[in-house]
């Protein structure tokens, strides 16, 4: 998978959140196990997925937004770059309080 390939709610996690969801998946799903890693009570745990949660679907409710959509399908139709359809989605997130 190339950069591009990569889906926008994954690029939308901090590097602190990316590494939760390995240690997640390491622990075979287990937020006991996580909690135990992280040296912190399994409440706190589930915090943290709760807003990992939140976070995914945020930006896959704005990715199905209509102008998103509209965009992404102008440089599928080569009418515009698809530099500019990134430049364009990514203004647009930032408007949005992203």
């Amino acid at each position: 998978m190339n950069k591009e390939e990569v889906p926008a709610w994954i690029l939308s996690l901090n590097l602190e959140d990316v590494e939760f969801i390995k240690k997640f998946i390491i622990s075979s799903g287990s937020l006991k196990e996580v909690a135990k890693d992280y040296k912190v009570s399994y409440p706190t745990v589930r915090i943290r997925v709760d807003r990992i949660i939140q976070k995914i679907e945020l930006n896959t409710q704005l990715e199905n937004e209509p102008l998103i959509s509209y965009i992404k399908q102008l440089a599928i139709e080569d009418r515009i770059s698809v530099d500019d359809a990134k430049s364009l989605i990514d203004k647009y997130k930032l408007e949005r309080g992203k």
